[in-house]
Formats: structure tokens, C-alpha cells, sequence
């Protein structure tokens, strides 16, 4: 361990009963035949508020783990940090094998704990206490959630009524591609599951609600960086140059163009670019251009073979214009793509829980999730968790600072993977 880490890891520590500030709620109220108990809920809600006010970057998130497994520890669970030093895995039910629990395979329900390098701009009491960084992608609630759920189902495997063994995966690192979930996966949390569920906040559904979707929810997401070179000169002689801003202008509106005439268009390839970078004067032509964007694509056997493709078609744009490329293309994730039999578990559950009313059907979302690394192993689903409040016609969106749920969300969160894990 560095002498950096240990001192972060030491005011985790230092923190930890700060984090965990709100009276524990005593176990015989954890018990769920209906509703959450008053108590629980408003644990809840200040947990999640505490590690809001406190977000922390991927693979930093120290002060968070903490406050995580101070929080299990004190419900009797033996929670254990993955190698990387932060995010841990808690088993429930699977020792003891309470109930019926070592017949049936392990269920992971999984949160991701990191927050976003953007200021929060919020008027709220919880607004975030660091700059520049915010949980914005409500991974605060998905965090709450799965350890709500776990308190539940701790007491349920107490009373042996549990019927089937659980893991708690809190996962660092989403926002860092390609994912903290592969690390997680090499440290072995999927050893033992049979299937894995998650859930992520959805501001255009309406709390009490959820969003599924059978097949691919999200989108596949990689990272696309492009260097041009040439001979530069007067802008006076572009004949006697590499022209290299039309070099780069041609790759950046030809090599969408033409992907779109090398892969089916139904598996929604795209290359956007969100950065160019070349020359400092008017009158000379550079020598070097710099481009950077992303590369999304809906349909996972497309994913697999985009960077060939990519890299096919940014080397014949500018070898055409005389302009020599070097491109650097990073992996990031593929699609998320929910089992059916996993999505059929979640309808059941949440019809269970609150009706069918509260389910809803969803679209496929162009963002990237690394939860569907998880998915390269075990059948799993990703719900989308309705956190926009009732009535609230304004539009919103995540990965903006003004971010916010309503948090009448969190307790549908754990009802909703509590009766996953009492009906799997």
C-alpha cells in the first residue's frame, strides 16, 4: 500500500461513524412482509445523503467502502474489500446456508459506488462538500439500494427465510472505462452466481416505477483517438503541402459517412467526435492534427468488430488527402443485454411489490454501462429505477450537476431486489 492510499484509507476510517451517523435500525424491524419500517427508511435516506455530500472518483472511492462496511458489519455481515482497496463483496445466506439457500444458485445484486468529476450546482442541504465532484449519475441511490436490500435479507437469512444465498457487489470504478468491473470480475465476485441484477436511476420514469427491457438496454461505448501528420507550409501554397486541416475535416465528416455503408445501419454504429485540435495561425498549415471521440454501437456482434472497421476507414480517408493517421482505440464496453429470464424475474418482483402499473417498458439507451461485463459471464437484467417525482414535468437528465431523485425511489429500489431475491 502506498503511503497516499494508507492516509486516504485512514480518514476513511477516521470518517466511518460519521458516515454511518443515523441510529441503526434494530434488527426485528428489518423484517419485510410489506412496506419498509419508518425507521429503515429514514436510515436510509440519510446514508444516502451522507455519501452524496462526499463523492469520490473511481478506484478512490475509500471514504464510501467505509462507510459501507461499517454499515454491514454492524448488521452481523462479514463484507470484504476486493484487492483494489476499494468497492467490496458481502455474502448472505451462503455460509449458513439458510433456509433452502445452498440449493439454489447465489444472486449478486450490484451497485456501483463512484461519483462524477463535475461540480454539483444544486440549492440542497446535501449539496456535494467537494469541488468540482458529484454523484450525478445517481450511483449514491444505487449504492443505498443494494444495502438496504442487504439489511433486509440478512434478517430473512436470520429467520431462515431466505431462499437462496446473496451477494452484495459494490462495484468502484463505473465511470472509468473500460469499468471497475472487470477488475471485479478478475478479483472473482462472479465466483458461485448464478445470475446478477442491477438497477440504474432514471429521471424520465416516475418514482414507484420501473423501466425493462428484454435484449440490449444500453449501448456499446469505446473511446476513439486520432493523430494527422503532414507537411505543413503557407496557407498561400496549399499544393505544396498536406492540406491537413482538409484532412481533417474529411475524416471527421467522411468516416461516419462511411461506416454507415459498412455495417448494417440497425445496429446503430456511430462515430461522434467531441474534440479537434490543430494550428495556431491563419496563415500557415499545420503538421499535426488531433481528434478524439466515441464510438457507440447498439448491437454487440457490430461492437466486436468496429475497431477494424474504424480503423479501416479513418487510414483510407486520409491516405487519400496525403495525410499519414495513427489511432489509438480503446475498448470500453459492450452493450448491456438483459436476459429474458432475468427481466421476467424483475417484472414479478416489482408486479409483486407494487403492481403491474409499475412496470414499464424501456427503451434501449445509448449509454455505456460496465455492468454488461457481468453479463459476459452470467445471465443478469438492469431495470431503470424511477426517481423523477410525481407530478415533476421538467426535463432532466444524468451527468448534469443539477442532478437530483426523488427519494422515495430508494425504498422502491430494495423492495423491488429484496422480493427478486425471496421469489428467484
Amino acid at each position: 500500500m502506498s503511503p497516499e492510499t494508507g492516509s486516504v484509507v485512514a480518514e476513511a476510517e477516521a470518517v466511518t461513524s460519521e458516515a454511518v451517523a443515523p441510529e441503526a435500525v434494530p434488527a426485528d424491524a428489518l423484517a419485510l412482509p410489506g412496506r419498509l419500517p419508518e425507521a429503515l427508511r429514514t436510515e436510509l435516506i440519510a446514508f444516502r445523503r451522507d455519501i452524496h455530500m462526499h463523492p469520490e472518483l473511481g478506484n478512490r472511492e475509500f471514504r464510501t467502502t467505509a462507510a459501507i462496511k461499517a454499515r454491514l458489519e454492524q448488521a452481523g455481515l462479514t463484507p470484504r474489500v476486493l484487492p483494489t482497496g476499494t468497492g467490496l463483496i458481502c455474502d448472505i445466506g451462503a455460509a449458513s446456508g439458510a433456509g433452502e439457500g445452498a440449493a439454489l444458485p447465489m444472486l449478486a445484486l450490484r451497485a456501483d459506488i463512484d461519483g462524477l468529476p463535475i461540480p454539483d450546482t444544486k440549492s440542497v442541504p446535501y449539496r456535494s462538500t467537494v469541488p468540482d465532484r458529484a454523484h450525478a449519475c445517481g450511483h449514491d441511490v444505487h449504492t443505498t439500494v443494494v444495502l438496504g436490500a442487504g439489511l433486509v435479507l440478512a434478517e430473512l437469512a436470520r429467520e431462515g427465510r431466505l431462499p437462496r444465498p446473496v451477494r452484495l457487489l459494490f462495484q468502484p470504478a463505473e465511470e472509468v472505462l473500460p469499468g471497475g468491473a472487470t477488475d471485479a470480475v478478475e478479483a472473482g465476485v462472479l465466483d458461485g452466481v448464478g445470475r446478477i441484477l442491477a438497477l440504474h436511476c432514471d429521471p424520465k420514469v416516475e418514482v414507484g416505477r420501473i423501466g425493462l427491457r428484454t435484449g440490449a438496454i444500453t449501448s456499446a461505448c469505446d473511446r476513439l483517438e486520432v493523430s494527422l501528420d503532414g507537411a505543413g507550409g503557407h496557407t498561400a501554397r496549399p499544393h505544396l503541402t498536406t492540406d491537413l486541416v482538409t484532412a481533417t475535416a474529411k475524416v471527421i465528416t467522411e468516416v461516419p459517412a462511411l461506416l454507415s455503408r459498412r455495417v448494417d445501419t440497425r445496429s446503430g454504429l456511430a462515430v461522434t467526435w467531441g474534440r479537434v485540435e490543430s494550428g495556431h495561425a491563419c496563415n500557415v498549415i499545420p503538421q499535426h492534427a488531433e481528434l478524439s471521440g466515441t464510438v457507440r454501437c447498439l448491437d454487440l456482434p457490430s461492437w466486436r468488430e468496429a475497431p477494424d472497421l474504424v480503423h479501416a476507414a479513418v487510414d483510407e480517408i486520409a491516405t487519400l488527402h496525403g495525410a499519414k493517421s495513427e489511432i489509438t482505440y480503446v475498448r470500453g464496453v459492450p452493450p448491456v443485454v438483459n436476459e429474458a429470464g432475468s427481466v421476467e424475474l424483475l417484472r414479478r418482483a416489482m408486479e409483486t411489490r407494487r403492481g403491474p402499473h409499475a412496470v414499464e417498458d424501456t427503451e434501449q439507451s445509448l449509454g455505456g454501462e460496465d455492468f454488461s461485463w457481468y453479463l459476459e459471464h452470467v445471465p443478469g437484467a438492469m431495470a431503470r429505477l424511477g426517481v423523477r417525482g410525481v407530478g415533476d414535468t421538467a426535463r432532466r437528465d444524468l451527468h448534469r450537476g443539477d442532478f437530483d431523485v426523488d427519494e422515495g425511489a430508494i425504498e422502491v429500489g430494495v423492495e423491488l431486489f429484496t422480493a427478486a431475491a425471496l421469489l428467484g
